[in-house]
């Protein structure tokens, strides 16, 4: 529950400049140089936080190998591990709010949401991952008598993580989580725009009990830091969510360096994909609503694209047009309020920009996309909803990552799957229909990570997440994440 009087203390805190952990200690910059933290609530500066150097990657490198040879984490009891990242769910949890109000100042996702998926979303995964320690098991070979074949899972060494600003927490534990569960050690890199909440992680981490080195954590810009932490030669895995082009640079980078390998979570274009007999379509309305606009469409499951069967076209889009116009955009502090703000200037204007050339293409403006409450000073948009999208268009394209929403329609469900498909992408689609025969054939034909069935959303920690084509490759969330961060080692024994 949210505490209206806590809330409004924690929105008028003063927030310290932020330095780096490295270690044990928390450092500046090598440089001394900050980088000024814009809210996106009112376009002010809130704080500095570090600018960090190749140097400060070099030295948190290094910090993470000590840690990880000296075997203070790495060689640490499983049970023994559990019992700290326990510690630190709780941790998590007892500083929910103040963790999201920090996190919510600085990249502006809705109250609500950010309370839900942040801090208290990161708390489960590190719960989920502290209780799979001492539940994995190794393997024994089917051999014949004469030998016996072992199969051990070791973690890999030092793991990079680099994160978006989107969910910092919440992703940014995706990847903690199952890492430092396998007894890695990482160096985490957040996003330059939202890293105020994983620094405060890494206090409670610290809190919790975590060795130093075990944690490190370096804030910078992402041509510098990023850069340095994907080639650096002494790094075995890296873990990345976030753009397209910067998951291919990632990719050079570990061809230049050491081959480490890499995993990208690399967005999409979704499809949402609405078929007259729908259970409800009232409720699909309302989720298909929700899967775009919300936290200002900065999602990277967000169903960005719309299809519709066309005898349902109209009416299901006069549906969506009342919900949307009931959607209250603002102050993301304000609870009644279920939109926020988008995360900066620049990426407001993207949107409008795609907005306008959709419109240019032949695509019409049903409803929203102008910039709202400017006198703030802050980020906000109306949700635009896009109808006479064809495929070859840049709005059925390319990831706006705002709350823009695409519309086409579909007469069969060939046409459907061949609409769904026609994009580089393949993270996430929504699929409704009672027919359950229908609902299979979707999920097959669809090429997606993950395909919802009359809903959109929700999935949790039970399920990876992982994207096909050019969405990535590896996946979050689940037991399949331990195997990012595990190398597997065959002892072969004659007996």
């Amino acid at each position: 529950m949210i505490d209206p009087d806590l809330l409004s203390r924690l929105r008028q805190q003063d927030i310290a400049p932020r330095k780096m952990l490295i270690g044990k200690d928390w450092c500046p910059s090598s440089t001394g140089e900050t980088i000024e933290v814009i809210s996106p609530i009112d376009g002010r500066p809130l704080t500095t936080i570090a600018r960090g150097s190749a140097r400060d990657i070099d030295a948190a490198v290094a910090a993470a190998r000590r840690c990880f040879e000296a075997g203070t984490w790495s060689r640490r009891a499983p049970a023994e591990r559990k019992k700290v990242l326990l510690r630190l769910a709780d941790l998590l949890e007892q500083n929910a709010q103040e963790l999201a109000v920090l996190g919510i100042r600085d990249n502006g996702t809705e109250v609500g949401m950010a309370l839900k998926a942040e801090p208290l979303g990161a708390a489960a995964t590190f719960r989920y991952y502290a209780e799979a320690i001492d539940k994995v098991y190794g393997e024994i070979a089917p051999t014949a008598s004469s030998a016996l074949g072992l199969i051990h899972r070791e973690p890999v060494g030092v793991v990079g993580a680099i994160v978006p600003w989107n969910m910092p927490l919440m992703i940014g534990a995706w990847k903690l989580a199952p890492a430092l569960a396998q007894g890695n050690s990482v160096v985490l890199k957040p996003a330059e725009a939202a890293s105020l909440s994983l620094l405060r992680l890494a206090e409670l981490a610290l809190e919790a009990g975590l060795p130093e080195g075990a944690l490190n954590v370096v804030t910078g810009a992402g041509a510098v830091v990023g850069e340095a932490l994907a080639t650096h030669m002494d790094v075995e895995v890296l873990a990345f969510t976030g753009s397209n082009v910067v998951g291919r640079r990632l990719l050079e980078y570990a061809a230049r360096s050491n081959l480490k390998r890499v995993y990208l979570e690399l967005g999409g274009k979704s499809p949402n994909i609405v078929f007259a007999d729908a259970p409800d379509l009232e409720i699909a309305a309302k989720a298909a609503a929700n899967a775009i606009f919300r936290n200002s469409g900065q999602v990277c499951v967000a169903g960005s694209r719309l299809l519709v069967e066309s005898s349902i076209r109209d009416s299901f889009l006069d549906r969506l047009v009342e919900i949307t116009a009931k959607l209250r955009v603002g102050d993301p502090l304000d609870a009644q309020n279920d939109i926020g703000a988008v995360i900066s200037e620049q990426q407001l204007s993207q949107n409008l920009g795609h907005i306008a050339r959709a419109v240019n293409e032949g695509g019409e403006l049903l409803f929203g996309g102008e910039r709202l409450l400017q006198e703030t000073g802050g980020f906000y948009q109306r949700p635009a909803i896009v109808t006479g999208i064809t495929p070859n268009m840049a709005l059925a394209r390319e990831e706006v990552f705002g709350p823009v929403l695409a519309v086409m329609s579909f007469d069969s469900e060939a046409e459907a799957v061949a609409l769904a498909n026609a994009t580089e992408y393949g993270l996430a689609a929504g699929v409704w229909t009672r027919d359950l025969s229908r609902a299979h054939r979707m999920v097959r034909s669809v090429r997606a990570g993950l395909v919802h069935v009359n809903t959109y959303g929700g999935s949790d920690l039970t399920v990876p997440l992982g994207g096909h084509g050019q969405s990535g490759n590896g996946h979050d969330k689940s037991l399949h994440a331990l195997d990012k961060y595990t190398n597997l080692k065959s002892a072969w024994i004659q007996l």
